[in-house]
């Protein structure tokens, strides 16, 4: 005996989220910063233990393979790739290129193009940074937002290279470098940049604190794959 049936009409946007190996903060982010009614699918694309520009730089060749992983046939309102210093090592147009070589995508970002839209949104062209990697993978963040016209004049590092410890910084240590970066310096906004960097349980009582907006790759990227798909989110922090 064979029972009909008929089809389901899919009305949610459909997000696409590429995360690293390494990664084990951006999917649980996203939990919380995603809508009840996103439709979001999750690949992922090997990555190294320790982050240096020629381990961020390999992961280009991969990303076509992890985009191809989500289901056949699946069309993405928007595709992003969850790594700050690989997008800006490896390039937004060549990661959107890669990722839609694997899978349908109306839209690609990633950090970096996403932080940048945020800020043109919020009116940002001065802003200080706090990183957890080594001087050489945050430098090529700071140049990759230079030619966007953004400033990054005040700058702190926990100059850590090993991805497992970044997800172990905790609140307090993300706090006081955020305190300390920010002791006289003159800017707009500050950037907690990393995917891997667990920051959503600061950034309330720092922007408080503050004064000023505190944006996280996380934060960023979530927002700008909404607005991309249409949904009404004005602000990033709308989002927490």
């Amino acid at each position: 005996m064979t029972a009909p049936y008929t089809k389901r009409p899919e009305t949610r946007n459909k997000l696409g989220l590429i995360t690293l190996q390494s990664d084990r903060t951006i999917e649980d982010d996203f939990r919380r910063l995603m809508p009840a009614d996103i439709s979001l699918l999750v690949s992922r694309v090997p990555s190294g233990t320790e982050v240096s520009r020629d381990s961020l730089a390999q992961m280009e060749n991969a990303l076509s393979g992890a985009a191809a992983l989500f289901p056949r046939g699946h069309s993405f309102d928007v595709v992003g790739y969850g790594c700050t210093s690989g997008t800006a090592q490896i390039g937004a147009d060549v990661i959107a290129d890669r990722v839609r070589a694997g899978t349908p995508a109306g839209h690609v970002t990633e950090p970096v193009s996403a932080l940048i839209a945020a800020c043109e949104h919020l009116g940002l062209d001065r802003i200080a940074i706090i990183s957890p990697y080594v001087a050489s993978v945050s430098d090529r963040l700071r140049d990759v937002l230079g030619r966007a016209q953004i400033e990054t004049p005040h700058f702190i590092s926990f100059d850590e290279a090993n991805e497992e410890a970044v997800t172990q910084i905790d609140d307090a240590s993300i706090i006081a470098a955020t305190q300390k970066v920010m002791d006289g310096a003159n800017v707009q906004a500050v950037f907690l940049s990393c995917t891997n960097l667990r920051t959503l349980d600061v950034i309330g009582s720092l922007q408080r604190d503050l004064g000023v907006p505190v944006l996280s790759s996380n934060l960023v990227l979530a927002w700008h794959m909404l607005r991309l798909a249409g949904a009404d989110v004005t602000n990033p922090r709308d989002l927490l």
